[in-house]
């Protein structure tokens, strides 16, 4: 089953962000052809990540909750919130 995962940045973090990008691009990557679509949440100017929102394949809300809370930036204490939400793709059609 997919699951929307979305995470909020607590304020301030963005240096700490930052310096965990590279492990956390490996953390969603390793999960391969399970990811549908992901990427940083922005500013409304574009100009600076808010949080991360993705969207992966998992067989139950267990998986995807402790795959969010294993997440680099979650580690390092960037993210304040995160909420895992079960999600149905209806489009497009495949």
């Amino acid at each position: 089953m997919y699951y929307l995962i979305v995470c909020t940045d607590k304020p301030g973090m963005l240096e700490t962000r930052m310096a965990s990008r590279e492990a956390h691009l490996g953390h969603i990557g390793s999960r391969g052809d399970d990811l549908l679509v992901g990427g940083p949440t922005i500013t409304d100017d574009g100009q600076k990540p808010t949080g991360s929102a993705y969207i992966m394949d998992f067989p139950d809300r267990a998986a995807a909750e402790a795959f969010a809370n294993a997440d680099p930036y979650n580690q390092a204490g960037v993210f304040g919130s995160i909420t895992v939400t079960p999600w149905r793709k209806i489009f497009p059609e495949d």
